[in-house]
């Protein structure tokens, strides 16, 4: 569920000029990844092996002041079978969350978590052909298409796949959603678990940061979707922040990436412990998106879900005590943060 990892954090000065829909004062998405309807084997029992966000902790969120929430779930569970209809029961379950987050005025990032495979299938081979994945996004699509405040996320960290193969199954994706009139902002990950550490590094197939420009959309309405975490490899599998100094570059590098191709990004996923290397870093990535409204939509933190434990060292998940430090940090952030954007694309525009 989490990314992967030096240059100083000098940004490049170039303007950059986003569409209109786009453009914002500061970044508008603050938000918060709501974690529970990715968990399980695709045939688990909804309650029992995974769930969804209750109308408590979305309430919570929203009163924090965030705007957006991302929320997971399995592609497997919403499309039992390739190239077949969406799974009623699990659909609607999707419907009501985007309902209930909508509800208390954010918006929400719909996040099929599957790493670049349907079941053990990466995507780009058969069964799981690009038609296959272009398929599922024309019939997820057209269930929120044009729907005020839903954004699409294509895919959560493709890994082991060729970056020219992932840019060409994106592609289908996108011309799919497109296909079916939906207009909604597309936000677009890299292989290599669309680390920012790796953006501009050849890790498998090409570098993202080179062979991703290949993104062709007829709406040009996308941003890019990457995940940093602060800890020694990137991972986000340990409590402590030794890679803090790194992380804070790599996003520097990508904002500075951005500007330099006149881009847009949204960092997914990144989180920490409240350990004061991890704070101190956190804080100073906050800064450095906030301070890049034009290459930045914003951010979405892992993680919270009502069935993290409580000794999970990252999350923000509301408990009985006293409330996290990351959490204050993300308010804190929110109310520097007052922009607001689109997530459908206007007519004519």
């Amino acid at each position: 569920m989490r990314a992967r990892r030096h240059l100083t954090a000098l940004l490049l000065a170039a303007a950059l000029f986003p569409s209109p829909a786009l453009a914002t004062e500061a970044p508008c998405y603050r938000g918060v990844n709501l974690s529970g309807g990715e968990y399980g084997e695709r045939d688990g029992t909804y309650g029992t092996n995974y769930t969804y966000p209750s109308e408590e902790t979305i309430r919570y969120f929203a009163e924090k002041g965030l705007t957006i929430i991302r929320l997971p779930f399995r592609w497997e569970r919403l499309q039992p079978a390739l190239g077949g209809r969406l799974d009623e029961d699990e659909l609607k379950r999707v419907k009501d969350t985007v309902g209930l987050i909508r509800k208390h005025g954010m918006a929400v990032l719909l996040d099929p978590h599957n790493f670049g495979y349907y079941d053990k299938v990466q995507v780009g081979t058969a069964p799981a052909t690009n038609a296959a994945f272009g398929d599922f996004w024309a019939r997820l699509a057209v269930e929120f298409a044009n729907q005020d405040g839903v954004l699409f996320g294509l895919m959560n960290e493709p890994y082991d796949i060729k970056a020219t193969d992932w840019l060409t199954a994106a592609n289908a994706a996108i011309r799919s959603i497109r296909a079916v009139g939906a207009r909604n902002l597309i936000l677009v990950p890299g292989t290599s678990w669309s680390g920012a550490h790796s953006w501009e590094k050849d890790v498998i197939g090409g570098a993202n940061g080179t062979v991703m420009l290949g993104v062709r959309d007829p709406l040009d309405f996308y941003a890019y979707e990457v995940h940093q975490y602060l800890d020694v490899d990137s991972s986000g599998t340990h409590p402590t922040c030794e890679g803090s100094t790194a992380a804070v570059e790599a996003i520097a590098e990508v904002t500075a990436w951005l500007k330099r191709n006149h881009k847009r990004g949204f960092l997914g996923e990144f989180g920490a412990s409240a350990d004061k290397d991890c704070m101190s870093g956190l804080t100073q990535i906050y800064a450095t998106m906030s301070g890049n409204s034009d290459a930045w939509l914003g951010w979405s933190y892992w993680a919270a879900g009502e069935w993290w434990p409580a000794d999970e060292p990252f999350n923000v998940q509301p408990r009985k005590g006293p409330e996290r430090p990351q959490m204050r940090l993300l308010v804190e952030a929110a109310k520097a943060d007052a922009g607001t954007c689109s997530a459908v694309k206007p007519v004519g525009k």
